[in-house]
């Protein structure tokens, strides 16, 4: 967890909520609230709240523009992230890679897709001060 005194608020749609906590848990995050209609999880500090909407899901979605994930700090972070999500068989909208190699916002990212098609990239910069 980062140190401050801020929570950052992300709502997403959902098409159903049982297979939406069932990922999200896999994910490692920890469900906070459960409604007929959302669920609320600490998103690795963050709450990302996912509302049931079935008729609003992306049927074809694509990385740009949108997208949502964590960019970790420390590389051993990001490896157990990426060694999780294999382990718990999430599924992988793109494969681990490098972009930008050899330049200096250089970094490591893996996109999931969650069960309403909602991508999430997680990230690492060799050069932290590429974080922002």
């Amino acid at each position: 967890m980062r140190n401050t005194n801020k929570v950052f608020h992300l709502a997403i749609p959902c098409k159903e909520l049982d297979e939406t906590v069932d990922f999200y848990e896999k994910l490692g995050c920890k469900l906070a609230r459960r409604y007929d209609d959302r669920v609320t999880f600490d998103f690795f500090g963050d709450q990302v709240v996912c509302h049931l909407n079935p008729d609003e899901i992306d049927d074809k979605p694509k990385m740009y523009p949108r997208h949502f994930g964590i960019t970790f700090l420390d590389k051993d972070e990001y490896d157990q992230a990426l060694e999780y999500s294999i382990q718990e068989k999430l599924p992988f909208f793109k494969e681990p890679m490098v972009r930008f190699e050899g330049r200096q916002e250089e970094h490591m990212t893996f996109f999931l897709i969650d069960p309403a098609n909602n991508l999430l990239e997680f990230k690492y910069y060799h050069d932290s001060a590429m974080a922002y």
